[in-house]
């Protein structure tokens, strides 16, 4: 360390020292406290990681605290590497669950639901779901979550994609609807399907798409997939709906319950190679 930079930390009073580390983020905070034992003193003041912890996490309460915890900063720490363990689950779960770069929408709103029992923060979703790296499911049902789950402003949420270079990222949805009743008789079931961006989902672009995400397979919709943005290879069955289609039972998997005349799940729809 330079000379200069010793007679500044010996001159600095230890409270603008808090101050000035207290307006930093995490990883800028640590790094400074790397620099030497002052900084070090001073990055580590219980005030400042207890306004981090709580900025965090809001809905913490100290009831939730280990006896044995010694400090702010280790409570930080020890809930950092929960969030992140409950959040490397879901991204475990997502990823097996869309091994062929699509989801149903079930695994979809599970996903979702597991976010929401494990209470995860609008910092948590940034720092482990909001990451370009990951498939971009992922990054969908982390706004998804924030959404509807967090509500979180619109505004709050766009900025912190554009922050995360993700904004412009898309999926395709797909979904079916049950055909509707003309004079006794049942029309052929209607496939919609639209390319969204996640900044269409944060605006009216992207409305009908978030309801139906939203929503899930109900009476108006029997099944939905998203799938990554990519060069698509379609597999379809030419001149054949699913009303018509004509496979034996176990060939179809239960794809038309007769019985119910419902729709259960099906599997065919585009397929996107990566």
């Amino acid at each position: 360390m330079k000379q200069s930079e010793r007679n500044i930390q010996r001159t600095l009073p230890l409270d603008i020292a808090v101050k000035i580390a207290s307006s930093l983020q995490v990883l800028d905070l640590c790094s400074l406290g790397s620099c030497s034992q002052f900084w070090r003193d001073s990055c580590g003041s219980d005030s400042i990681w207890e306004s981090l912890t709580k900025q965090r996490w809001p809905s913490l309460h100290s009831s939730s605290f280990d006896p044995n915890t010694k400090g702010w900063k280790e409570i930080y720490i020890r809930m950092h590497r929960e969030k992140a363990g409950s959040a490397a689950e879901v991204v475990g779960f997502v990823e097996q669950c869309s091994l062929s770069e699509s989801i149903d929408v079930g695994d979809y709103q599970k996903a979702i639901e597991d976010l929401s029992s494990m209470q995860l923060s609008f910092e948590d979703v940034r720092m482990f779901l909001f990451k370009p790296k990951l498939n971009v499911l992922l990054n969908l049902v982390g706004l998804h979550y924030c959404i509807f789950c967090l509500e979180m402003p619109a505004d709050h949420v766009m900025d912190t994609l554009v922050g995360c270079n993700i904004l412009e990222r898309k999926v395709h949805v797909k979904w079916w609807k049950l055909g509707r009743w003309f004079y006794g008789f049942r029309m052929r079931d209607e496939s919609c399907s639209c390319w969204v961006s996640l900044e269409d989902l944060l605006t009216g672009k992207g409305e009908e798409v978030l309801g139906v995400l939203r929503r899930g397979a109900v009476h108006e919709c029997t099944e939905i997939e998203c799938a990554l943005c990519a060069s698509p290879c379609e597999i379809s069955i030419a001149g054949s709906t699913l009303n018509s289609l004509v496979l034996p039972k176990h060939a179809r998997n239960g794809l038309w319950d007769v019985a119910s005349d419902q729709f259960i799940f099906i599997r065919i729809l585009c397929q996107y190679v990566v």
